[in-house]
């Protein structure tokens, strides 16, 4: 075929589709050789099997549990463990008080720890901080630097203005401009490895004016300090925090301990909590970072705290994110920040950062729970049935193969390469799908693979038809396929529309694999408008172009003769005067 200047422009689109579709295999191949990624989809609880795990509730004291404790204890983990919302976990109660969690796969230890925490958000001023072993409230030393290596592996920021680092020293205490002000040390010695008093009995000696009062420091609150044994899991196990009273707690890594003041701002005045890559104005860092949002309350109370902090002396303009009784950040304050957001930054990977950002976002379990059993489950459905799912495939395509090369000769492989560009996208889109947010492939979503083949088979066949119908009317084939793509065009996309449409209500309305048949018939509506955009018309309007199609060959599927077209009378710029004859003709018949 000789090159044809109107072949340009389809042969860019043409570019632009493979320079996607190569994009997406380059990736694909680059995270799963230097990254944890695999090469094909992640398979869902019914075809590959993975892990059953039952919860029991922690029993504290005489507290009782009941119904509806439990109700929602069920509804928050299945908002965790399906976050995405296409993971296909199963949550279930057992005797009315065990929870029992399917998993896809084999979970790692965190994702089974996030599972059992009630998570428990809240963020307080620092009012002492110090070496993690058992030791006496600091005395004062030199006033540490403004940055240096975060307390639990994380760095927080609320703007890219106000960059704030935690500042663990070794040895930090009260500034000595304050020292004076501290409550006296208790008379008596603390027994090292002693399980500290988390929640203080003795009231302040004074009325403390603002959680970052000095005040709070009770001689209680300074013999738990001194007895806390971060590295003691007793220890750790007995820490209690109450939002209304100070508290003494350990860093997540166990490298130090605080004392810190009232909780301020609280985990239900953040309103959402997101993962992903921390981004700058010169594109992203490529460091992990969990991103937290306020709800107006929040706002407040967490600008509040900051213009507190900002003036405040070494370690008090700190303030300490405290998650399940441990801090896991304790940034300097920099800056009073208003703006409602911030993020925590620091040693994360994707699925640490995921995690974390999950447990803050579905909020806390009215419980906390302990691992009973773990055991391995098999497949429910099992390989015979996903490769009979994967033969009525097969069998479907075939016959939409059939169909096209009879209807369409061969118009027909316009349709099966259509076909093959969309099966590829499909394939690398849910396995990438997969790597970053965990979805997995289920018969139901195997289901939902299987109908995207009749709908992308749909979206050809309108514009195929309308060419012919331009063709009959005695058009040529070249006006034929831009008219009968103008007006395929419009029918395509309210079609896909529809479908679309259909789908998010049952993603959203449904629950556990039907989420998946869901999520499967939403991205391939999508792929099937990026190749009937990006492939099917600028591939017809090529071959228009050549002598086999444009002279309609009776193999081509074009052939005006078979499709009955009238005789042609042209008009100039591929304009047809039929509809002019025909009225003539009319006219003078009357």
């Amino acid at each position: 075929m000789a090159f044809n200047p109107r072949n340009r422009g389809p042969l860019r689109t043409l570019a632009a589709l493979f320079v996607i579709v190569f994009g997406l295999y380059g990736f694909l191949g680059a995270v799963s050789t230097w990254g944890d990624a695999q090469r094909a989809p992640k398979l869902g609880l019914d075809l590959e099997g993975g892990t059953q795990l039952i919860l029991q509730p922690k029993i504290v004291g005489n507290q009782k549990i009941n119904e509806g404790q439990i109700t929602k204890a069920v509804d928050i983990i299945r908002q965790r463990v399906n976050g995405s919302g296409i993971e296909e976990a199963e949550v279930t109660t057992q005797g009315g008080s065990n929870i029992v969690i399917s998993l896809p796969g084999s979970p790692d230890k965190a994702t089974i720890a996030s599972l059992q925490k009630s998570s428990q958000l809240r963020f307080r001023a620092v009012l002492v901080e110090g070496s993690a072993a058992p030791t006496a409230v600091p005395t004062p030393t030199s006033t540490p630097t403004s940055t240096a290596t975060s307390t639990a592996g994380a760095t927080s920021k609320a703007t890219a203005k106000a960059t704030g680092t935690a500042t663990p020293t070794a040895k930090s205490g009260y500034p000595p401009a304050l020292a004076a002000a501290t409550t006296p040390a208790p008379t008596g010695t603390a027994t090292p490895g002693a399980t500290p008093t988390a929640n203080p009995t003795t009231a302040p000696a004074a009325n403390p004016q603002n959680p970052s009062d000095l005040a709070w420091i009770t001689p209680d609150v300074e013999v738990a300090y001194t007895a806390l044994d971060c590295a003691n899991p007793k220890d750790i196990e007995a820490i209690v925090d109450d939002p209304a009273k100070p508290m003494v707690t350990c860093s997540v890594d166990g490298r130090a301990k605080y004392i810190l003041g009232p909780a301020e701002v609280l985990g239900s005045e953040v309103s959402d909590a997101t993962s992903g890559q921390q981004q700058t104005q010169g594109g992203s860092t490529g460091i992990w970072e969990v991103r937290l949002d306020f709800n107006a309350a929040g706002t407040k109370a967490f600008g509040d705290v900051t213009s507190r902090l900002v003036v405040l002396q070494p370690p008090r303009n700190q303030f300490a994110i405290v998650l399940d009784n441990l801090v896991i950040s304790a940034p300097v304050t920099q800056a009073a920040l208003t703006a409602g957001n911030a993020s925590i930054t620091g040693s994360f990977t994707a699925a640490s950062a995921k995690v974390l950002a999950d447990q803050i976002k579905f909020g806390a379990l009215p419980m906390s729970f302990e691992l009973q059993t773990q055991d391995t489950i098999s497949p429910t459905l099992g390989g015979d049935q996903l490769r009979r799912g994967l033969l009525a495939g097969l069998i479907g395509l075939i016959l939409v193969v059939l169909y096209s090369l009879f209807q369409y000769r061969a118009l027909g492989l316009v349709t099966v390469s259509s076909l093959v560009i969309a099966a590829s996208i499909t394939y690398a889109t849910v396995t990438l799908f997969g790597w970053s947010y965990g979805y997995r492939l289920t018969m139901a979503g195997v289901t939902g693979l299987i109908v995207s083949i009749g709908i992308t088979a749909d979206s050809f066949i309108i514009y195929f038809e309308r060419v012919r119908d331009e063709v009959r009317d005695g058009r040529a084939l070249r006006a034929a396929v831009e008219t009968g793509w103008v007006r395929a065009r419009r029918t395509i996309l309210i079609s896909d529309a529809v479908n679309f449409l259909a789908a998010i209500v049952l993603y959203v309305l449904a629950a556990s694999n039907v989420r998946g048949f869901a999520f499967t018939l939403m991205l391939t509506t999508i792929i099937d408008i990026v190749v009937v955009m990006l492939f099917t018309h600028p591939l017809l309007s090529i071959l228009a172009n050549t002598k086999f199609f444009g002279e309609g060959h009776k193999w081509s599927g074009l052939d005006p003769e078979r499709l009955g077209a009238r005789t042609v009378t042209y008009a100039g710029r591929g304009r047809v005067t039929i509809a002019a004859r025909r009225a003539a003709a009319e006219g003078n018949q009357s």
